[in-house]
């Protein structure tokens, strides 16, 4: 053999011997795996041994507590049966109870009924009067009463408000009159114009008294020299005459030739020129009472008043006084004072204007103003200012009471006595008609009436609502200067005779 078979015999006994310890190693490893394994089976058989016993323990318990639970279920049922009928007959009990308690109050209340109606019966028995009877004079009283509570404190309130209006309106009106400087006598039926010397009586009278009959039969003017030193008078009662006589002579005068033919001259010049004396009175008026802007027709209606009077007193001079007066007022008020004015001025306007115009003086000046561009403000202080439309603003309110103040102040006016006589009997005689007067007074001039009222016919109560009546009454039916105060007099006397 040789060396090479024996290494390979060598080599192969090696392989046979690692072959067989990788053998017995590998069976070593299986045991002891499946030793493991056994194990593992045993373990995993003694768990689920456990949790089927859990289980079934879970499962008995769980059976003894439906149990349970049917025992406490069928404890309840019975319970609940019970306190159902318990309900019921309560139930019952309570509605036999209301049963009773019903007819109990039934029979209570128709015995009250009963008592009530005997009890009202023997009342009206011993009174004499029928429930409504009474209820009625109930009522009957609580109106009354309400009614002169009502009457003591309207009363009252007037009588407040009255005094702080009387008090301010006197301190406006004194502040406004007192700021205005104008005529204090009204305005005569002559006019006085002054000589430059004496030997100008002989010049008017002319050679045997031809001069002063020319100018007394151009002109309609009577002529009065020798009655007035140093002056001569021109007596006429037509104003506008005497207005042309008057610059007629003046001229004449101022040139000192006076004959004839210089008398018509100076005649037709006067006659000529009364449409620029027209125009040059109506801006004297406006730019006196401190009014701008008017419309050149409504200046020269303004200067067509200087020849107007009213109870004797200028209509021009009244409208430069009362806006004055209106203006002064709206400063004390806070009013518009140019609206004032405005409307005090051109509130008489209408009087210029021709009688064939028909309606009132204020209406007719009002829709005269409004047609050259005049405001609606100026418009209504000059319509309102007798009371035919009511006063919208608080100037024409004010208008209306510079109007009145201008009228009645001492000397502005004068009446004849047949209408002064006349207007007083009328006042009288309105008043006395009102029921209840027993007899009327005209005092101061016609500025106050005295009422007298049977005291039987007229209470308290009423006397307010009376002066009140006949105060409306007069402002509807009179026409008159100024304020008109009624003094309502109620006396009660009792004598009796002792003997």
């Amino acid at each position: 053999m040789t060396v090479g078979d024996i290494a390979t015999i060598v080599g192969l006994l090696v392989a046979c011997l690692v072959a067989l310890l990788l053998v017995l190693v590998a069976r070593r490893e299986a045991d002891t795996q499946r030793a493991q394994a056994s194990a593992d089976v045993a373990s995993i058989k003694d768990e689920a041994r456990s949790l089927l016993a859990d289980a079934q323990r879970r499962e008995a318990r769980a059976a003894a507590r439906e149990e349970e639970r049917g025992a406490e279920e069928r404890v309840l049922t019975d319970r609940e049966r019970a306190l159902r009928a318990s309900e019921d007959e309560a139930a019952e009990t309570g509605r036999s109870v209301a049963r009773r308690s019903a007819d109990v109050e039934r029979e209570a209340a128709e015995r009250l009924a009963a008592a009530d109606r005997e009890a009202r019966s023997r009342l009206e028995a011993l009174a004499g009067l029928t429930a409504d009877e009474a209820r009625a004079q109930l009522v009957a009283g609580l109106v009354a009463d309400a009614v002169n509570s009502g009457a003591a404190q309207v009363r009252r309130a007037e009588a407040q408000a009255r005094r702080t209006a009387d008090a301010r309106a006197k301190r406006i009106v004194v502040t406004a009159v007192e700021r205005t400087v104008v005529a204090t006598s009204s305005q005569s039926a002559v006019t006085i114009l002054p000589l430059p010397s004496d030997e100008m009586k002989g010049r008017i009278i002319g050679k045997e008294g031809r001069n002063i009959r020319l100018f007394e039969a151009l002109t309609g003017v009577n002529v009065l020299i020798d009655d007035t030193p140093g002056a001569v008078v021109l007596s006429c009662f037509d104003p506008e005459r005497r207005e042309i006589a008057q610059s007629a002579l003046e001229a004449l005068m101022a040139d000192g030739r006076i004959h004839p033919q210089r008398i018509e001259a100076a005649y037709a010049d006067a006659v000529a020129g009364a449409d620029d004396r027209t125009e040059a009175a109506g801006h004297d008026a406006a730019e006196r009472a401190g009014v701008t802007n008017l419309h050149p027709e409504l200046v020269r209606t303004l200067g067509r008043l200087r020849l107007r009077t009213s109870y004797g007193q200028n209509v021009l001079e009244h409208l430069v006084e009362s806006s004055l007066l209106a203006g002064a007022m709206a400063a004390e008020v806070g009013a518009d004072i140019d609206v004032a004015r405005r409307g005090a001025l051109l509130h008489d306007i209408g009087k210029a204007m021709s009688a064939d115009v028909p309606g009132t003086h204020a209406l007719v000046g009002a829709e005269h103003a409004r047609r050259f561009g005049e405001s609606a403000a100026v418009v209504n202080a000059i319509a309102a200012h007798h009371d035919e439309v009511p006063s919208e603003t608080v100037e024409a309110v004010l208008v209306h009471a510079a109007d009145a103040a201008s009228a009645a102040r001492p000397g502005a006016r004068r009446e004849e006595l047949d209408q002064y006589v006349e207007r007083m009997d009328k006042l009288e005689q309105l008043v006395a008609a009102h029921p209840g007067v027993r007899r009327a007074l005209a005092m101061s001039a016609g500025r106050e009436v005295r009422v007298v009222v049977e005291p039987t016919e007229v209470d308290d109560f009423t006397l307010p609502q009376l002066a009140v009546a006949i105060a409306k009454h007069i402002e509807a039916d009179l026409t008159y200067p100024g304020e008109i105060k009624v003094t309502v007099v109620r006396e009660l006397r009792a004598s009796a005779t002792a003997g």
